[in-house]
């Protein structure tokens, strides 16, 4: 009997007319949707006003895309320079070749001037901002899928992924091999689920749930990477990637350590977003907002405001002091 493995698609473009639909490019979108989508309730939810996180995303999602083809291009340079090889090939991001490691690097030099802009301090931002990293990589996975590109080893599994194509060179390559890309895309999910657990649980702050990500999603990328098969350059028998996803796990933990130690618990709300005090940019503090929203749903459903309570209050307390005083003549 035939075991159903994973299939790979035939093509990884459609074509609406002549313009192309590149799948590698839409995941990658998606991913950024999602996280920016993701990162903004977290956001709110510490205090921060809704469009904060957007506003910065557009200072970090270039950098970070930028980085992250830099990181690719310059690790696995034989790729595209040297004889046979045409460097121009370097700018077709959309046939895949986008190193997270570059894409958060830089991608978190764009946070930091969109944060400087806003007045938000960085780590709170990234805290906020973690587990939309890690469904984003989960989701920009699933373009190698669409790709064909960054699979494992030959395996006998049941979950094993089918591949059939032609490299540019000629060569055909067809076998089942280690999904790769699935087992990441899972991981990250995993990843994103225990950073928004850990950070209700413990009440992460100061850049701990972002250094939290960094050590679980290294932790998993390591054997991952020790999966694949694809061309990469090796030092002391491991790949680039592995040691990169060492010393960034090494530095993840140490991080939570100090700073764990240094500034427990979690920023002021007050302090993280001026837009936030600011009522969408009116002028007017979000709390004083607020405060009428209160009392006109109450005046709504017939009952008296906060405010009125205390005149009703303050009446008889009146009274009283009124009647005191005539007390004290009388006695006097």
């Amino acid at each position: 009997m035939d075991i159903a493995y994973i299939p790979s698609p035939s093509r990884g473009v459609l074509y609406l007319g002549p313009i192309p639909l590149r799948a590698y490019a839409f995941c990658i979108i998606l991913g950024v949707v999602v996280a920016v989508w993701l990162g903004s309730k977290r956001w709110v939810a510490r205090g921060g006003a809704k469009h904060t996180v957007g506003d910065i995303a557009v200072w970090a999602v270039p950098f970070g895309l930028v980085g992250g083809r830099l990181y690719h291009v310059i690790t696995d340079h034989q790729l595209y320079f040297g004889d046979g090889k045409n460097p121009w090939n370097a700018f077709k991001i959309w046939e895949g070749g986008l190193g997270i490691w570059g894409a958060v690097a830089l991608g978190a030099v764009g946070a930091w001037i969109g944060a400087r802009r806003r007045g938000v301090p960085l780590p709170a931002y990234a805290d906020a901002i973690a587990p939309g990293i890690a469904l984003a990589q989960a989701f920009g996975r699933w373009g190698n899928w669409f790709n064909q590109e960054l699979y494992g080893r030959e395996t006998t599994l049941p979950w094993g992924l089918e591949i059939d194509k032609t490299l540019p060179g000629g060569e055909v390559v067809k076998g089942i091999y280690h999904p790769t890309f699935l087992y990441e895309s899972l991981w990250c999910v995993g990843v994103a689920l225990l950073v928004i657990w850990a950070d209700r649980r413990f009440t992460l702050g100061h850049g701990r749930a972002f250094a939290l990500y960094a050590a679980a999603y290294t932790a998993g990328r390591f054997w991952t990477e020790y999966l694949r098969i694809d061309e990469a350059h090796h030092v002391l028998g491991l790949r680039i990637n592995d040691w990169t996803a060492i010393a960034v796990f090494l530095g993840a933990v140490a991080y939570l350590v100090i700073v764990g130690r240094k500034r427990p618990g979690r920023e002021d709300p007050a302090s993280i977003d001026p837009a936030a005090n600011d009522a969408e940019g009116a002028g007017t503090p979000a709390a004083s907002v607020a405060a009428v929203e209160d009392s006109k749903a109450k005046a709504a459903a017939g009952k008296p405001s906060r405010s009125s309570d205390e005149k009703v209050d303050a009446a008889p307390a009146g009274a009283a002091a009124d009647k005191a005083g005539k007390d004290a003549k009388n006695l006097t």
